[in-house]
């Protein structure tokens, strides 16, 4: 995200009174409740292009997947950014609490670089682990989209932490997201198998959170 630029739009409520749904902005989702990760790009279509794309390429048919995309010309999409602290679109907040991991794909400035952010540390050190082992720049600590705030999106699942991606326009055409993907999927994959068998462990009268 353009953290240079203020945002129209504080909430989505706003942003719904005066945009129009279908003409303006869309929203789509696909809710997979077998799954306990779900995917968020809150910035998609024309806002932060390629992201929408990532995003559904990480989730396949495995997890869920909600995306908000601005359907304006694309000089006109950037109104439709709501911060992803500020990003409380019901339906977005519905599946994210039910849900123990959540990952945010965003779209950043810059040349060749990711910067993953979030409040699990656990998260962001596998996927940073799988992006540098397969050659991507991944930076985890001392960038400006740390994604630290209790309300981001991507902390307000079950385990009150989670993660997010933020891609320079280079690594978001259709070449890098086909390889970016399975990278995410792979660390989301044993991320999730870690907190299973961390949870098998509890006493069943322990509070899990």
């Amino acid at each position: 995200m353009d953290a240079a630029r203020a945002d129209k739009y504080e909430s989505f409520e706003h942003l719904d009174r005066h945009e129009v749904h279908g003409r303006d902005f869309r929203v789509r989702i696909i809710p997979r409740p077998q799954s306990p990760v779900v995917v968020v790009a809150p910035h998609g279509g024309g806002i932060e292009i390629g992201t929408s794309e990532l995003a559904f390429r990480i989730a396949r048919a495995r997890h869920s997947l909600f995306l908000f995309e601005g359907l304006k010309p694309p000089w006109e999409n950037r109104c439709l950014h709501i911060t992803s602290h500020r990003f409380d679109h019901p339906e977005c907040l519905a599946l994210v609490s039910r849900s123990l991991v959540t990952l945010a794909v965003h779209g950043c400035k810059g040349d060749s670089q990711i910067f993953i952010g979030g409040l699990d540390e656990d998260l962001k050190v596998r996927l940073a682990e799988r992006l540098r082992a397969a050659g991507f720049p991944a930076c985890t600590e001392g960038h400006r989209y740390p994604g630290r705030n209790p309300l981001n999106i991507c902390n307000r699942g079950l385990r009150g932490r989670g993660a997010q991606l933020e891609l320079t326009r280079d690594l978001r055409t259709p070449a890098a997201r086909k390889a970016i993907a399975p990278l995410v999927r792979d660390a989301l994959s044993e991320h999730v198998s870690s907190i299973c068998t961390s949870l098998a462990r509890l006493p069943r009268h322990s509070a899990v959170y």
